[in-house]
This record gives C-alpha cells, sequence and structure tokens, in this order.
C-alpha cells in the first residue's frame, strides 16, 4: 500500500512483487495531467468550498476523487473482460447549515465504455460521474470540469486555475517514507475559482459570483509504483488555500502508536511560482480534540495544531461529522471534510481539507479485483 488516496483505493488488490524507485524526471504538461496506467496506483482529488444564494448565502465544502488502480495479475490475460485497470470514485458534499455531510461511490472496472481515464490529458469517467481538463490562458492553464449526479446531490461546477502549477516535493517527485521506493509524482492546483451549480434534494443553487476567497478549490494528482511502509497504518493531511493567495499542504504517515513515520508538505506565498518544501523532521501534527463518531465508534482528532518551517497553524474542522465510510468501493471508513485554518494569534488565514485515514481501522489489503462489476 501507498500514500494518501492511493491506500484508500489500494484496499482491493493484491501486489505482484515489490516496487522500484521512481526516477526523478521533469513533469511534461499536458500530458502528465493525464492517466500513467503503466504505475500501478493514480488519482485525480478535488476538494472546494462554494458559497450559493444571495448574500451572505449559504457555505458548502465539496469533494471528488477519481482514483486508478493496475491489477498487475491481469495484464497478461488475453481477455477483453481482464481487469487490467480498476476505476473508483468518491464524491461528498458538506452542508454546513445543516450540520451534514452527503456522499456516495462508484467502482468499475476499465472498458466497456463505462469507466476510462485519458493518458493525453485529465478526462476520466465512471458512469454517470466525470472529471474532464480544459485548456485555458489563464495561470495554470486549466479548467476542472466537475459533473456528478450522486445519491441526494450533484455537482455541476468548473474549477478554473488562478496560478501555476505546484510541484510538490522535489519538482514533482514526492517521498512518502523513509525508502527511496516509497515516492510518487505529485503536483496539486490550488486557489482554482468555482463557479457553477450544487443541487441538494432536487433544488439546484447556483455558485455565487461575489468576490473573495469562499469559492476556492484544490487539485491534488499524484501517480505511484510504491508501496507504504510496511509500519505505516495511516496518514494526516491539509491542502489549505489562505485568503491572501498562499498555499499551504502538510502530511504525516503514523505509527500504529501514533508517532509519525514520515512527514512533508510545502508552502508556497501569494505571488510566488515556487513553494518552499519541508523536510520529514519539519513539520509535526498535534491533536487537540477529538470527536467520537457514534456510526463507526472511531475517535477522529478533528482539531491540530500543525507546526511548518512556514509557521505554526491551528486546523479546525467546521463540522465534526465528515465521515465517509467507502467500504463499498475502497473498503476503507475515512474521515475528510472542510476546515478552516489560523494563525498562533487565532486569526483566520483561509479554509481547505483535512483528511485522516487509518482510525477506524490499520489500511490493509483486502477485497479482490474479481468483485469489481463491469
Amino acid at each position: 500500500m501507498i500514500n494518501r488516496r492511493a491506500l484508500l483505493a489500494l484496499g482491493v488488490l493484491a501486489w505482484a512483487g515489490p516496487a522500484a524507485a521512481l526516477p526523478a524526471r521533469t513533469l511534461a504538461f499536458p500530458r502528465d495531467h493525464g492517466s500513467h496506467p503503466d504505475l500501478r496506483t493514480e488519482w485525480w482529488y478535488l476538494t472546494g468550498q462554494a458559497r450559493t444564494g444571495p448574500t451572505p448565502g449559504r457555505l458548502w465544502g465539496f469533494q471528488i476523487t477519481f482514483f486508478r488502480s493496475r491489477v498487475d495479475a491481469t495484464q497478461g490475460l488475453q481477455s477483453a473482460f481482464a481487469a487490467r485497470q480498476l476505476l473508483f470514485a468518491h464524491a461528498a458534499l458538506t452542508d454546513l447549515q445543516g450540520g451534514r455531510q452527503l456522499h456516495d461511490q462508484r467502482i468499475a472496472r476499465a472498458g466497456f465504455g463505462i469507466a476510462q481515464a485519458a493518458e493525453d490529458d485529465t478526462n476520466i469517467h465512471l458512469r454517470d460521474w466525470s472529471l474532464v481538463r480544459q485548456a485555458t490562458t489563464a495561470p495554470g492553464a486549466s479548467r476542472y470540469q466537475i459533473r456528478a449526479q450522486a445519491d441526494g446531490f450533484a455537482l455541476e461546477l468548473d474549477c478554473t486555475s488562478t496560478q501555476p502549477i505546484l510541484l510538490q516535493g522535489d519538482a514533482g517527485l514526492s517521498r512518502k517514507g523513509p525508502d527511496a521506493s516509497q515516492a510518487s509524482y505529485y503536483y496539486s492546483q490550488p486557489q482554482l475559482a468555482v463557479t457553477g451549480a450544487i443541487t441538494l434534494g432536487g433544488r439546484r443553487m447556483t455558485v455565487t459570483d461575489a468576490p473573495g476567497p469562499d469559492n476556492r478549490a484544490w487539485l491534488d494528482h499524484e501517480c505511484s509504483q510504491a508501496l507504504m511502509h510496511p509500519d505505516a497504518v495511516g496518514w494526516d493531511w491539509i491542502g489549505m488555500n489562505l485568503d491572501d493567495g498562499g498555499a499551504l499542504t502538510a502530511f504525516q504517515l503514523r505509527r500504529a502508536d501514533g508517532s509519525a513515520l514520515w512527514a512533508g508538505g510545502s508552502w508556497r506565498q501569494a505571488g510566488a511560482s515556487h513553494a518552499q518544501a519541508f523536510g520529514p523532521g519539519a513539520v509535526r501534527f498535534t491533536p487537540l480534540r477529538r470527536w467520537h463518531s457514534a456510526s463507526s465508534g472511531t475517535l477522529y482528532p478533528v482539531e491540530w495544531r500543525v507546526d511548518t518551517p512556514a509557521g505554526s497553524f491551528t486546523v479546525r474542522a467546521l463540522l465534526d461529522a465528515q465521515e465517509l465510510d467507502s467500504r463499498g468501493s475502497t473498503g476503507a471508513i475515512y474521515w475528510e471534510g472542510l476546515s478552516e485554518l489560523r494563525d498562533a494569534a487565532g486569526r483566520a488565514l483561509g479554509r481547505g481539507y483535512l483528511e485522516m485515514t487509518g482510525y477506524a481501522q490499520p489500511l490493509r489489503l483486502a477485497r479482490q479485483p474479481g468483485n469489481i462489476e463491469t
């Protein structure tokens, strides 16, 4: 198993053998926006916030993630029905006013017009859900179109880049563990401007066009060949859009006793073209408050102090109950939701998403690809 969201997707696979370290290379766009089917796992992860209705409006959090997993054991099979690539998707809508989160999931093998992930650019479809990138002349050169008709809600959103692409780690090669093989190709697109509409219970609500930091999203695209260190049981991660245009990433991979096995992240100031990368010893997560899930019985830290070379911050969930049960697709229960970022003096700096895995149970290989529907 490997880093972050890949761990969620890889719960359905059994690996054929150990992975080799990824070579350092220059990421090339638009090709690297697309799928990399020669690598074992990949995901496109888009989270954000949007405000609808008249002033002051109604604030929402949203998330959609597409995973691709290569099944090594089937690569040599001749049958057209062999599950060589599996596609998964999660979508969620946080209703802050209603104090609830809705979520849904999809899973299918690639092909047969049901699911596909193009290699030349971001163009992913899984039945009636899609994430498609369109080229623009804006900084970052991207507009991501989300279309997802989910159970009880729908996302019809466009997320347009306003800044250059943020290469994570060392020019896009991001370490996730003490071994060189534990790494991924990883870039982000923070500060995406959000337009479009959200539908809840049949009511379609248009995103307001008022200026300000509310209608902002964040995209991560990551692919890897490597397995996560066997001592890691889960991770904690934040991606925060600052109100002044900055961007903060921080993560840690945890052992069973809660100690950090590896950590990292980045900081990009507003107006800068390059990010400051954080070393594994420079990031520290300290839990401040926990929430107990009545559904799963899991205890999650929903407020953290995060110490980084860019400063010390407090991350606080805007709604405690943002747990997702994805046992119908990737096999994991995890927490992921809209949160706020504050500085050491308590001043609000921005908002983004916090993700926590491995609290309900250690992330382990589970289901096999034979269970995947076509």
